[in-house]
């Protein structure tokens, strides 16, 4: 790879300030697109940003224009719909164009969660017993379904219609919640098997040789007065500061032996390959009391952001975050035999 690489950061336009669109100034504790843009720009590499609107023809022609050695992608949706995010990664392999992360196939595959689990049962990988329910349908609940049930978006991303009255115990919860689904969030609604146990997540880097970073832990703390308290990874759980003080929510690094930590090395290792997934990754599992390894989600070019999972579990092991956007982008590049040439 050149020491020095013509790079174009490329986001939902709507993540551009409009303040400072070539994201000059310092990152401090702005967003992920800042984050990137600052480090490679560390490396001395030359950057540019660029912007995903509305149109599909301005959007390649200035690419074009720009004519980029790689496209670091940041990209999660087109036009609101986060089911287009594969399309714009298939307009760069049409184009020729490198890009980091993973590719239009890994990202419908992991997008879908009801694709995810029937392709990852076969393999042997234990996931939640599931049902997806298609909106403009009649809700009828299959017998087979065992409460309680969690109910979720089924093209949902970063706990987008989770909340504590998405754990359901009867049929007429279920069909609430899926009905609210339909209806606000215009999408299939899926239900899964609530599976007890500690939640982990597990980031991987790299492709032919991976790297699994040590798990995460996220740490839920029931009242010892009442037994209350969330069970699961919600929207609060996830982004509200003041209800993770509430109810003394932490996330931190996971507590393992060696053998366990081993399983779930070669457990996800099992399902990035399976899904495709390119370059990085990040795994939502539950371990059970009996170190049953369930896979909840898998998530193809999660947050990348300093002081996310990600880099968290990178830095534990001795990867600064200027080194895991360059693992990223050194990637990225060997899975590309020739040189892009623009024109």
């Amino acid at each position: 790879m050149k020491k020095h690489l013509n790079i174009t950061v490329l986001m939902d336009s709507a993540c551009i300030p409009d303040e400072d669109p070539d994201f000059t100034g310092d990152a401090g504790d702005e967003s992920t697109e800042h984050h990137v843009v600052n480090a490679l720009r560390a490396l001395e590499h030359e950057v540019s940003v660029l912007g995903v609107g509305e149109s599909v023809g301005e959007f390649v022609n200035a690419l074009l224009e720009k004519k980029p050695d790689m496209v670091f992608n940041l990209t999660e949706e087109f036009r609101g719909n986060r089911l287009m995010d594969r399309n714009i990664v298939a307009i760069l392999e049409m184009a020729g164009i490198p890009f980091t992360g993973t590719g239009p196939t890994g990202l419908m595959l992991c997008r879908h969660k009801g694709l995810c689990k029937q392709l990852l049962s076969p393999h042997g990988i234990h996931v939640p017993a599931f049902f997806v329910f298609p909106p403009r349908c009649a809700i009828h609940v299959p017998r087979k379904l065992k409460y309680p049930m969690v109910i979720k978006p089924a093209y949902g991303d970063g706990s987008d219609g989770i909340s504590n009255a998405s754990l359901v115990r009867d049929e007429s919860a279920l069909k609430e919640r899926v009905q609210m689904i339909h209806e606000r969030w215009k999408q299939p609604a899926i239900a899964e098997e609530y599976i007890e146990g500690r939640e982990l997540y597990v980031s991987v880097i790299g492709n032919s040789r991976l790297q699994v970073l040590p798990p995460r832990e996220l740490f839920f703390k029931k009242k010892e007065e009442t037994g209350e308290g969330p069970v699961l990874a919600t929207y609060k759980v996830k982004w509200d500061e003041e209800y993770q003080k509430k109810w003394g929510i932490k996330f931190g690094f996971a507590e393992l032996e060696e053998p366990i930590l081993k399983k779930i090395s070669r457990a996800c290792s099992k399902v990035y390959r399976t899904l495709q997934i390119n370059d990085y990754g990040r795994l939502d599992l539950r371990l059970t009391q009996d170190n049953r390894i369930v896979i909840l989600e898998a998530n193809a070019n999660p947050d990348i952001a300093y002081g996310e999972e990600l880099a968290e579990a990178a830095e534990k092991t001795g990867i600064k975050y200027n080194q895991l956007i360059n693992r990223v982008l050194q990637s990225a590049h060997r899975r590309y035999a020739v040189p892009y040439v623009c024109g």
